[in-house]
């Protein structure tokens, strides 16, 4: 049963993100872009693929459920996810450009959990929207 909010006394502090999953139809495609267009790193281990970044990481399924548990609908092309970067936008946007990958929107005024960003969004071989996103810098 759940308790309303105001009710309820929270002990737990979440404090980060350490990994998310997608499931892909296409390994090669998907390694394809995250590491040669996203530049992420690429790891296999005990057959489970695996791109870091950071102090995150993406988990890879090549099939709906393929590790238990999972998301009860794991399917292809679901995701929507924000990634930071710590270049110029439009740089960025020019190197994706220059290794020949479509950019489907951007550079355009978001705002983030920490303020007001730049982002460009592009799509994966599966068809997830990638953001990627630049916090503006504060004048001091």
């Amino acid at each position: 049963m759940l308790m309303s909010i105001s009710r309820q006394v929270i002990f737990m502090r979440i404090t980060g993100l350490d990994h998310i999953v997608i499931t892909t139809a296409n390994i090669d495609k998907c390694i394809a872009f995250y590491a040669g267009v996203l530049g992420l790193r690429h790891e296999l281990k005990n057959g489970k693929h695996a791109f870091y970044f950071g102090v995150q990481k993406i988990n890879i399924h090549c099939r709906p459920a393929e590790f238990l548990p999972t998301a009860q609908h794991p399917t292809y092309g679901s995701q929507d996810i924000c990634l930071l970067a710590d270049r110029d936008i439009c740089t960025i946007k020019a190197e994706i450009e220059a290794k020949g990958y479509p950019i489907e929107e951007g550079v355009v005024a978001r705002q983030g959990a920490l303020g007001a960003m730049q982002s460009i969004y592009l799509r994966d071989a599966d068809g997830n929207l990638i953001e990627i996103a630049v916090y503006e810098k504060k004048s001091k």
